[in-house]
């Protein structure tokens, strides 16, 4: 049977609190699938209601949203999936997944482990740990930067989600789940700029160690094959990393490589500038959304374009093949346009940011476009 308000001590356990008796006239509670959905009429905006409800209900262990009905309103409290034992079991696999994708991937495409050796001695993969721990190290950096951050706003994250993969990285990233709508355009900004800035700090650590290493020597017969190879040519940062160090990139030697651990710091600034791309729920996206309101769909609009002109020079004007970045950049093209019509976030307050939040934006972007340059991979030979 519904609760109403005027019930003399609600006994079903769903949380009332006081903003929620102030701003809305409550007049039944149901509980449907795990929800609790307060029906009734509020007194103040909807966007009011939610900012005021939000705060309260985190607290309470809740996600929070209003819906427009006809002749009223519904709060819908949505309880955090915290899991049946409290463990990521997802997390976890996924995690334990790519750790081995990315040994199996560095020992045998990076470290030259003939695979016979792997498939007599699997501990020959651990002679990769040193590129699992660069290129790990650098994609849950940047997640856990938004974790963190989120978990200082009191604003509901999921661990790092990491994706296992094949060649030429093992992984294929790390993503987040953020739950519910962003309480403010600070809150957005800061968890959208955290993940960027954690990332790019390990992005310069990780180089500076793979720099320092020794090269890696490459087997006579592939060091003088013909056949075809993946060139990952240098973003700015790292030769600016590599000058400061006065350490080679390159080496005139066919018969020597960089460290596989540089490799991880060129990861972390491809990943970087992918996700510093300021449309939809990307970190730019995000922290576009938190500096400039409303307007960052406009700035979103057009990225779809630039990206396929970019495709397009190197097609047409560099004579470049689909292989030598120009799929790249038109794949990314087709992804920038599908998230940008699914839209940015919607913070509950508009408030500004103000001028320190708006230099950090600036920096960061500054300093993720160091990471960009017209053609990052090339398959050449074969």
């Amino acid at each position: 049977m519904p609760d109403h308000e005027d019930a003399a001590t609600p006994d079903d356990g769903a949380p009332r609190p006081d903003p929620l008796r102030t701003f809305f006239r409550i007049d039944e509670v149901r509980r449907e699938d795990g929800r609790v959905r307060y029906h009734g009429e509020s007194y103040v905006p909807e966007r009011t209601l939610l900012r005021k409800l939000t705060p309260h209900f985190r607290e309470a262990g809740y996600e929070v949203d209003v819906e427009a009905v006809e002749g009223g309103h519904v709060v819908v409290a949505t309880p955090f999936d915290r899991g049946s034992d409290g463990i990521p079991w997802v997390n976890v696999a996924m995690f334990a997944a790519t750790v081995l994708s990315t040994l199996f991937i560095g020992a045998y495409g990076w470290y030259y482990v003939p695979l016979s050796e792997i498939q007599s001695n699997p501990l020959s993969l651990l002679q990769a740990w040193p590129f699992t721990a660069a290129v790990l190290g650098v994609l849950m950096t940047h997640e856990l930067g938004h974790y963190a951050a989120g978990r200082y706003h009191g604003v509901p994250v999921s661990l790092p989600y990491v994706i296992p993969f094949v060649f030429p990285f093992g992984t294929l990233g790390a993503i987040i789940r953020i739950r519910g709508r962003m309480p403010s355009r600070k809150v957005l900004f800061d968890i959208g700029a955290a993940g960027p800035i954690a990332g790019l700090v390990a992005t310069v650590a990780v180089t500076a160690i793979g720099l320092s290493l020794d090269p890696i020597r490459v087997p006579a017969e592939l060091a003088t094959s013909s056949g075809a190879m993946i060139r990952f040519n240098n973003p700015p940062l790292l030769g600016l990393i590599a000058d400061a160090l006065g350490r080679p990139t390159s080496y005139g030697d066919p018969r020597l490589t960089a460290h596989p651990v540089v490799i991880g710091g060129w990861l972390g600034m491809f990943f970087t500038l992918l996700n510093l791309l300021p449309v939809g729920q990307l970190d730019g996206g995000h922290m576009v959304r938190a500096m400039l309101g409303p307007r960052q769909e406009t700035v979103a609009a057009l990225v779809p374009g630039v990206l396929f002109g970019i495709a397009a020079y190197l097609y047409f004007w560099r004579g470049l093949g689909l292989n030598e970045s120009v799929g790249l950049w038109a794949f990314w093209g087709v992804f920038a346009a599908v998230i940008a019509f699914n839209g940015p976030a919607d913070p509950t307050d508009e408030g500004g940011l103000g001028l320190p939040r708006l230099a950090v934006g600036v920096a960061t972007f500054a300093v993720g476009a160091l990471c960009f340059l017209l053609v990052p991979i090339q398959v050449i030979g074969g």
